[in-house]
């Protein structure tokens, strides 16, 4: 199994357009820093790759993926498919700019597909261009494409829905039922028994997701914010982090105390510009390594 990490921004991306904080300050004196929405490409098999999550940044991240490219036939692509984690717009606006393709092939949960089509009118849209062609995402393993030995399989973490949803049916608490709004993504190959877990948004360590890690090789995690208070501290939501629907890095409800005895390498990915880790001189780097944790790079491949 091989992984691309094609992004590791949360909303709005680094720096974000509207944006005067350090971060986006940062990012736009020093190019090298700025980050694309999250994301992560996976290879089912030679040909076929599919995206996880379909962000704004789509097709900036293909072309800056060699093996994305199309050819060598005219509208020949690698690009299969797009697996989804949520309904979130930065997640799914993506899916409409591939809508050059015959068929979009798009794999999620029946909550989210409900959102997309109902709330979203995403059938509607892109109808008139091209087919999209639904797969359901669930508890169960399944082969990521016919035929692959990358199988996938869907964790719930959290109940947040979409704000365009918010109406939706079904309910919206911590008891979301057996078709979440937001799930994890455990992947794993047949052939060499590597496992890796995604999960850019992380509401809850359940049973069920720590389950998820325990024969994991890779885990890229939910790095939003470092602490619960920064989205107050920073001046823009009265919310904490954990309100917000992301466990916080740092603390003693924080994810690295948790991901720092696991045997598995552990990324963070979704990172806010708000966040300190986006500048790649925070001393916040120094405490993660520390801990044997890191920040996932963009481009970066992980073979499993």
């Amino acid at each position: 199994m091989l992984l691309r990490v094609l992004g590791t921004a949360a909303g709005g991306g680094v720096p974000q357009w509207n944006c005067a904080c350090p971060g986006c300050t940062g990012a736009r004196a020093h190019p090298d820093r700025r980050r694309r929405h999250a994301s992560l490409a996976v290879r089912a098999d030679d040909d076929h790759w599919y995206l996880i999550n379909a962000t704004p940044d789509i097709a900036d991240q293909i072309e800056s993926t060699a093996a994305l490219h199309p050819g060598p036939a005219a509208r020949r692509t690698p690009v299969a498919g797009v697996v989804l984690t949520d309904a979130e717009l930065d997640h799914t606006l993506g899916i409409a700019r591939l809508r050059e393709a015959d068929r979009i092939e798009v794999l999620a949960t029946g909550r989210v597909r409900a959102a997309l089509c109902e709330q979203a009118h995403l059938d509607a849209v892109l109808t008139p261009y091209a087919d999209l062609v639904w797969r359901e995402l669930g508890a169960r393993p399944v082969p990521l494409s016919e035929g692959s030995d990358v199988e996938i399989s869907a964790v719930p973490v959290s109940a947040k829905r979409p704000r365009y949803a918010a109406a939706a049916p079904g309910p919206a608490g911590p008891d979301a039922g057996p078709e979440p709004w937001v799930v994890a993504l455990r992947l794993h190959d047949r052939r060499t028994g590597g496992t890796a877990v995604y999960a850019p948004a992380l509401a809850a360590w359940s049973d069920a997701f720590q389950d998820a890690l325990a024969d994991a090789d890779c885990v890229l995690v939910d790095g939003t914010f470092w602490d619960d208070d920064e989205p107050r501290r920073s001046g823009f939501s009265t919310r904490t982090a954990t309100g917000m629907g992301h466990l916080p890095i740092d603390g003693p409800a924080g994810t690295a105390r948790r991901l720092a005895p696991l045997a598995a390498r552990c990324l963070y990915t979704h990172l806010n510009n708000t966040n300190p880790l986006v500048d790649p001189g925070a001393p916040q780097h120094e405490r993660l390594a520390e801990q044997g944790l890191a920040v996932a790079a963009e481009g970066m491949e992980i073979a499993l």
